[in-house]
């Protein structure tokens, strides 16, 4: 269904990028793909930071030769420590965007699979870092998975028993299926198909008025989508692993992370747009807030445009 080759983790040296490095090389294992690990060195130049210098000017704090092999040296013994000796190829660069640095960086490896943490250290770093996963996930051309800091698995116990897969019928949404539909059939797990419903309020208060009933126009509405939820399950995945079709009510995000936390997932699956004005508010309406809001990685996938 899916093919991944290459898959991308930037790190920061942190605690947090050590378990998105852990679901990285899990994936490149269970996908026998190549893994490259990235390390990005914000070059940026004094006045950017200290307003009072800006007068004065400043040039980019470029790597040296020793402080660039220091670095190399130190993410080859992070990559061992988390991904228990794989094979990795490792790369550090220095950039005045870290951003637009692993955007690059996605294009020039041809990487079919980005994965990523949603925080860094503390503090101010961690509020950066977590700017900047939000908008890798909005530029990024290949699908990204980003791990969120609370999440505890140990790096030998990476596994997607428990996958839920937001669907709307979108391209975008469709195209996510896909790599739902290949992760539950890698692990044997149990896969939920997930709609929800946003029904307007005014149709609440519509039956004493125009004497509609909402609970027949809901039902009807819960028909039609499972039906066409069912529609999309090809007809030999049951046989590898277990799927579940539901409709639920309300926001979109609120609901997605509901089905994920009753169902204890540990996957959350969505498509993903953000190249118009349109879909950037999408973006910050659901996306972002699942990403936010998840107690187990996310993977969002861009579909065709």
């Amino acid at each position: 269904m899916i093919d991944v080759k290459h898959v991308l983790c930037p790190i920061d040296f942190s605690e947090f990028s050590s378990r998105a490095l852990a679901y990285a090389a899990a994936l490149a294992r269970w996908y026998e793909a190549r893994l490259t690990v990235l390390y990005v060195y914000a070059n940026v130049p004094a006045v950017d930071i200290i307003p009072s210098l800006q007068q004065h000017g400043s040039p980019r704090v470029v790597l040296s030769g020793v402080d660039r092999g220091a670095f190399e040296a130190e993410l080859r013994q992070f990559c061992a420590r988390a991904t228990h000796d794989a094979h990795v190829t490792t790369i550090v660069a220095d950039a005045p965007s870290i951003e637009k640095e692993i955007l690059a960086q996605i294009e020039a490896l041809d990487a079919d699979l980005l994965v990523i943490g949603s925080h860094g250290r503390s503090g101010f770093e961690r509020m950066l870092l977590g700017s900047i996963a939000e908008k890798v996930v909005r530029k990024a051309t290949c699908p990204v998975m980003v791990v969120p800091s609370h999440d505890a698995v140990p790096s030998d116990h990476v596994r997607f028993k428990r996958i839920v897969c937001s669907v709307d019928f979108s391209g975008h949404s469709v195209k996510a299926l896909e790599y739902a539909f290949s992760l539950a059939e890698e692990s044997d797990g149990w896969l939920t198909l997930l709609h929800v419903l946003e029904l307007p309020p005014e149709l609440h208060e519509m039956p004493t008025r125009e004497g509609i009933d909402v609970m027949q126009v809901r039902a009807a509405a819960e028909a039609d989508v499972l039906k066409r939820l069912r529609e999309l399950i090809p007809n030999d995945l049951r046989s590898f692993c277990t799927v579940e079709t539901i409709v639920l009510d309300g926001k979109a995000h609120r609901q997605i992370l509901a089905a994920a936390a009753d169902r204890h997932a540990d996957l959350i699956v969505m498509g993903v747009s953000g190249h118009g004005a349109v879909d950037r508010w999408v973006f910050g309406s659901n996306t972002s807030s699942v990403i936010r809001g998840a107690q187990c990685p996310v993977l969002t996938v861009r579909g065709p445009l």
